[in-house]
């Protein structure tokens, strides 16, 4: 039996032909889902990525894979979302960093290689606080230690981040920016993960990554935090103080959303919202995200779509304080 499914527009109304009156079209899902996760092992996206898939399982009663396509600071794993079939079959896990390829781009001259317009927010996994952390190696004990230092030598302090005009390195913009101090040196890196690792490596001194990627090294000693880029003060780290608290207007989050390509049907994100409301409400979610030292920041598909478009403008900001680079 020949089924062909054309989308039209790209809110997705499908319409399904077939050559007898006894078709019925199969429903959503039925076969696996891929998420293909924009960041490699150990970041915040693929620490929170993998439990939400497990959570989708049971839902939508098939297989959730994470396929990982890190590269370019997220870049490789959007252009690779992007282009796929948009079935409602394979998905996107991103950050910060999505909004602001397409400014980079115009930074450069060049033409976008995507932008905000080709995907669908279906909803927001976490918000976490960003922290200001160092390593074990180095002598500061206080964000004033750290300021001074960088004042007088910047060019001796490196800063790993997850890849270029990334979530990791965007903070680092608005640092500079609220602090007054020298552009530091950088050293991108393919992800979190290898940015965590620069710094434990002491390749870099210095890094700005989450609560949830950090805290155990925190715990067990090797990495210190000196400042929070919180609102308020984490509950699993409630002696480090935040940057707001120590004089500076300064505040960001790094959040990992998940989207689906423009074009998707409306039937399939409807299905997929909703697996998503169900899945982060679960045990096998939330107490994932407790034990990251995590507080609960879902947002459904409706309330992640406001703040992504408010958040986008922060980040272009940001990468405008940046410049060009690389």
């Amino acid at each position: 039996m020949d089924r062909r499914t054309f989308v039209i527009g790209t809110t997705a109304t499908a319409t399904a032909f077939a050559a007898g009156p006894a078709f019925a079209q199969d429903a959503f899902p039925s076969r696996a889902v891929t998420i293909i996760c924009a960041f490699p092992p150990g970041g915040a996206n693929d620490i929170v990525t993998r439990p939400i898939a497990a959570a989708l399982e049971p839902i939508l009663k098939q297989p959730v894979v994470v396929e990982t396509k890190a590269g370019a600071g997220g870049q490789v794993g959007a252009q690779v979302a992007a282009s796929a079939k948009p079935d409602g079959y394979t998905l996107l896990s991103h950050n910060n960093g999505i909004s602001g390829y397409a400014e980079v781009d115009k930074l450069f001259g060049r033409q976008p290689k995507t932008t905000r317009a080709d995907f669908i927010p279906l909803a927001r996994l976490i918000a976490d606080p960003v922290l200001l952390v160092v390593n074990d190696q180095q002598p500061y004990k206080t964000l004033k230690d750290f300021i001074d230092d960088a004042k007088k030598r910047p060019e001796a302090i490196v800063y790993s981040s997850g890849g270029l005009y990334g979530a990791t390195h965007l903070p680092v913009a608005i640092f500079e920016k609220a602090t007054g101090i020298p552009k530091l040196r950088h050293l991108p890196t393919n992800g979190g993960g290898p940015a965590i690792t620069a710094l434990l490596g002491n390749n870099a001194q210095m890094s700005t990554q989450t609560v949830s990627a950090t805290l155990q090294h925190i715990k067990a000693g090797k990495l210190r935090a000196l400042a929070s880029f919180g609102g308020a003060r984490s509950k699993v780290l409630p002696d480090v103080p935040t940057l707001k608290e120590l004089g500076y207007d300064a505040e960001y989050y790094l959040w990992v959303g998940i989207f689906a390509p423009k074009g998707t049907p409306a039937s399939a994100l409807a299905t997929l919202s909703a697996a998503l409301d169900k899945a982060a409400a679960s045990d096998v979610f939330k107490n994932v995200v407790s034990g990251l030292g995590q507080e609960f920041a879902y947002l459904n598909a409706k309330d992640f779509e406001a703040f992504w478009t408010a958040d986008a403008k922060r980040s272009d900001e940001a990468v405008q304080l940046i410049g060009k680079q690389g």
